[in-house]
């Protein structure tokens, strides 16, 4: 079986589109959302609608948590500070109640490979392993869920690697992309191969530009949509 996964969308419509029409071009037969589907850009409600609409499964994130749960202290002075009053202030009670219904993993067994998926790390969100690091820490959490598969959203990097006869991987950013060139990134796993392709989907980016700057948001996010990465401070 073909599973599509995508991860931390980050309130891009337009990227979110173009990922889901690539996923429905290669013939997927299901899809995942590893979370982080608001925050940062100009497009939470319009998001969240459209996953709703689609009814795809999808896992909390650190930003959906931080928007549907306003904890005070909780980020430094930056662009997401930033953003954060702004992108709650945008939903609805409807949207609101959507991310709070959101659960911190998605596990589900294919054939005889059980696969386990979070965001950052089983039950923190907030932190993230190295996926180029030492394979030690990605070992016990395979053997805990009694996982082929591990898959962790949030570093908006698209990478994979085996670990025994397991695989752990991240499907990158839909939204945010930080692999140092444009697009949304996509994942493909055969779940009975464990096998994995990485896309990267080009999409419009005037309208998310235009949107961004109507709403005043941090124009350092239109140097990150067109080149991948934040740029550097002087």
């Amino acid at each position: 079986m073909r599973l599509g996964v995508l991860s931390d969308i980050h309130a891009n419509l337009p990227a979110l589109e173009a990922a889901l029409e690539a996923l429905r071009d290669e013939g997927v037969d299901e899809a995942l959302v590893l979370g982080d589907l608001v925050g940062y850009g100009p497009h939470p409600k319009q998001v969240i609608r459209r996953l709703l609409k689609e009814g795809l499964p999808a896992i909390a994130g650190a930003w959906d948590l931080r928007v549907a749960y306003p904890l005070p202290g909780t980020l430094p002075e930056g662009v997401g500070k930033a953003t954060l009053e702004w992108t709650r202030s945008q939903l609805a009670e409807k949207e609101l109640d959507y991310l709070r219904s959101l659960r911190l993993s998605h596990r589900k067994i294919y054939g005889e490979r059980r696969l386990v998926a979070f965001h950052g790390t089983p039950g923190n969100p907030e932190s993230h392993l190295d996926l180029l690091g030492p394979a030690n820490p990605f070992v016990p959490l395979l053997e805990r869920y009694s996982a082929a598969v591990l898959l962790l959203g949030g570093r908006h990097l698209p990478l994979s690697r085996r670990v025994g006869m397991g695989l752990v991987a991240d499907p990158g950013s839909v939204g945010l992309s930080l692999s140092g060139e444009p697009g949304a990134d996509a994942m493909i796993l055969d779940t009975e191969t464990l096998e994995v392709r990485f896309l990267k989907v080009p999409y419009d980016l005037g309208p998310l530009i235009f949107d961004l700057r109507a709403w005043g948001l941090p124009p350092v996010l239109e140097k990150v949509y067109r080149t991948g990465r934040f740029p550097k401070e002087d």
